[in-house]
């Protein structure tokens, strides 16, 4: 299979933050299958998310730099709102290596936000700018492709919280509060 990666990146359409997802993870995938080489599509495929970040997804640099961002994001979070509730943080924290700016305003910023939602915004227009500053110089390869697939899941992200029951994610979201 030759590369395609011009041709593949010129045809995705240009994704916002806030949009309705264009296309499934599954299609993005699909497409993606046909245009690049087989090596590259398994690392697309298999790309890490939050729940099951392991040493297995660190072989690429990108998602490395990717995962250390936003494992110390989640960390700051974590640190955050188990000092809002007066419980200790460290069961709930993950091993980070980040060496960027830190973090502790952005988080603080999302967790003193009065709605639980536009506090989640924010830290997603945080990982969204992220991932901008990790592509740049990066047009028509892989690189750009773990961007626009790890954009498009946040969009799907988004997509879920629209189309879910507000008044019961309302209703969970004040039961973990009370808590």
């Amino acid at each position: 299979m030759g590369e395609f990666y011009p041709y593949l990146i010129a045809s995705l359409p240009t994704l916002h933050f806030g949009m309705k997802p264009p296309f499934s993870f599954e299609q993005f995938l699909e497409t993606c299958h046909r245009l690049i080489p087989e090596k590259d599509f398994q690392i697309l495929r298999n790309l890490p998310r939050p729940e099951n970040y392991s040493e297995e997804g660190r072989k690429h640099r990108f998602v490395e730099r990717w995962i250390k961002f936003d494992t110390t994001l989640r960390n700051e979070t974590a640190r955050m709102r188990a000092g809002r509730r007066h419980i200790e943080a460290a069961p709930y924290l993950r091993p980070d290596t980040y060496t960027g700016p830190s973090l502790a305003p952005v988080v603080s910023a999302a967790t003193m936000s009065p709605s639980l939602l536009d506090g989640e915004k924010v830290l997603d227009e945080t990982r969204w700018k992220m991932l901008d500053e990790l592509a740049i110089a990066h047009y028509f390869d892989l690189d750009a492709l773990i961007t626009y697939a790890y954009k498009l899941l946040i969009l799907h992200r988004w997509e879920r919280i629209r189309s879910a029951d507000a008044s019961l994610l309302l209703r969970e979201a004040l039961e973990q509060e009370a808590v």
